[in-house]
C-alpha cells in the first residue's frame, strides 16, 4: 500500500473502523450496531473452498436415494401437508445436495431456528381464544360489498359452481393445497442456490407470519362460508364458534352472505366451502378428507388478514428482482391464482385478500430498508477492511 493512499482513509466511525465509503452516512444507534453487523455477517454467502474433494457422484446418488425414499413417503403417507414433516424432508434433500459443495451441518445451523419458530406459532396461534376478542362477522361482508357492489363469493358461486366439481376445480384445490408445500419448496431451492438470500427470505416470512397472528388475535373475523351458514341475529353478540358455523345447507335468506341464483342446473342456491371438492373430481377423497380434518383444527376466525394471500405474495416480492420475466409471470400469477381460489371457494374475503398483501408489501419494503441503510454497507466495509487487511500483509512480509 502507497503512502498515497493511506492519506485518503477516512477518518473512522463510531465502532473504531474506518469509513470507507463517503456517502455512507450510519446514523445507527450505538447498542444496534453491533447486533447489525452480526447478522449481515450472517447474511453473506457462502465461501466455497477450492480444496474440496469432487464428491459429485456421491451427490448424485444421494438424490436419487431422496427421491426415491419421497416417492415412497407420499405412496404410503401422501404428501406432505404437516409442516414438521415436509421441513423434514426437505431437510434431507437439501443434506444430500450439499454434499461435496457445503458443509452438511449448515443445514441444522439454518433450518432449526426457523422450523422452531414456526413451532412456536403453532402454538401461539390460539391464543387469540385466551384474549377472547369479539368477532367481527360484517366488516369484510360489508368493505367488499363497497368494493364491488355486490358479495365476490356469491356473485362467483352463482356463476361457476356447478352440481359436481368440474375439472377446472381441480385446479383450485391443488392451488388451495400448495400453499402448504410451495413457499417451503421455494425456501429449500433458494437456500441451495443462494444462502444469504434464503435468510433474509426466512425473516421476511416469519415476520409476516407473526404479524398475520397478531392480526387474526386482535381482530378475529369470520370467512364467507361461516357467514353463510349463520343469520345476522345468531351473532349478534360477536360470538367466536356460534353452532351454526357447524351447520350445512341453505339458510333463510343466504345467512349474513345473501343468497345464491345459480345459473347451472343443479348446484346449491348457497355459498358453500369447496377448497377441497377438485379432489373428488379425481377420485382421491383422501385429499379432500385430509384438507377437511385440517380445516377443522385450525382457527376457524382467522380470516384478517389472509395468511395464504400473504405467503404467496410475499414469496412473489421476494423473488421478482431474482427471476427473469418467465419467473416474475409464474410467482405473480400464482400469488393471483390463490386469490381467486380463496374468494371462490368461500375462504376469505376480497378484503382478507388485499390485507395479505399489503402485510406482505409491508414486510418486503422493511427488509429492503434495512438491507439498503445498513446491512449493505456494513458487508462493503467487511470486505474493503478485509482487502486492506490484506494489502499491510503484502507490505509487511
Amino acid at each position: 500500500m502507497s503512502i498515497d493512499e493511506t492519506v485518503d482513509v477516512p477518518p473512522p466511525d463510531r465502532s473504531g473502523r474506518a469509513r470507507t465509503d463517503p456517502d455512507d452516512t450510519d446514523d445507527t444507534p450505538a447498542g444496534v450496531e453491533p447486533i447489525l453487523d452480526d447478522i449481515a455477517a450472517a447474511a453473506a454467502p457462502d465461501v466455497e473452498s477450492t480444496g474440496r474433494r469432487d464428491l459429485t457422484l456421491v451427490r448424485r446418488i444421494a438424490i436419487a436415494v431422496w427421491l426415491a425414499f419421497m416417492v415412497y413417503e407420499i405412496v404410503v403417507y401422501g404428501l406432505a401437508f404437516d409442516r414438521t414433516r415436509l421441513i423434514i424432508l426437505l431437510c434431507l434433500g437439501m443434506v444430500a445436495a450439499t454434499i461435496g459443495r457445503r458443509r452438511a451441518v449448515s443445514v441444522i445451523i439454518d433450518w432449526l431456528p426457523f422450523a422452531l419458530i414456526l413451532l412456536l406459532y403453532d402454538w401461539t396461534r390460539d391464543v387469540a381464544r385466551i384474549v377472547d376478542m369479539p368477532t367481527q362477522w360484517h366488516l369484510a361482508v360489508d368493505v367488499d360489498h363497497w368494493l364491488f357492489g355486490v358479495n365476490p363469493t356469491v356473485w362467483l358461486q352463482s356463476h361457476l359452481k356447478d352440481a359436481s366439481p368440474p375439472w377446472w376445480e381441480v385446479v383450485t384445490s391443488v392451488v388451495y393445497m400448495s400453499y402448504f408445500i410451495v413457499p417451503y419448496a421455494a425456501a429449500a431451492v433458494l437456500w441451495l442456490r443462494d444462502r444469504a438470500a434464503w435468510r433474509r427470505y426466512a425473516a421476511c416470512f416469519v415476520a409476516t407470519t407473526f404479524l398475520a397472528l397478531v392480526g387474526y388475535t386482535l381482530v378475529p373475523a369470520a370467512p364467507p362460508w361461516a357467514a353463510a351458514r349463520c343469520t345476522a341475529e345468531q351473532v349478534v353478540d360477536h360470538p367466536r364458534e356460534p353452532q351454526c358455523m357447524a351447520t350445512e345447507g341453505a339458510v333463510p335468506g343466504g345467512g349474513i352472505l345473501g343468497e345464491v341464483t345459480p345459473t347451472n342446473d343443479g348446484a346449491a342456491p348457497y355459498v358453500e366451502r369447496i377448497s377441497a371438492r377438485g379432489w373428488n373430481f379425481l377420485n382421491i377423497h383422501a385429499a379432500s378428507t385430509l384438507v377437511e380434518v385440517g380445516q377443522g383444527k385450525a382457527n376457524l376466525v382467522a380470516a384478517i388478514p389472509s395468511l395464504h394471500a400473504g405467503l404467496t405474495m410475499l414469496l412473489a416480492l421476494f423473488m421478482w428482482p431474482r427471476v427473469k420475466a418467465l419467473g416474475k409471470t409464474l410467482f405473480m400469477g400464482y400469488a393471483f391464482a390463490m386469490a381467486f381460489t380463496l374468494v371462490y371457494t368461500a375462504e376469505h374475503y376480497v378484503f382478507d385478500i388485499l390485507l395479505g398483501w399489503g402485510l406482505a408489501a409491508f414486510v418486503i419494503i422493511v427488509y429492503r430498508t434495512i438491507d439498503r441503510r445498513w446491512l449493505i454497507p456494513r458487508q462493503r466495509r467487511r470486505a474493503e477492511q478485509a482487502g486492506q487487511t490484506e494489502d499491510v500483509e503484502v507490505v509487511s512480509s
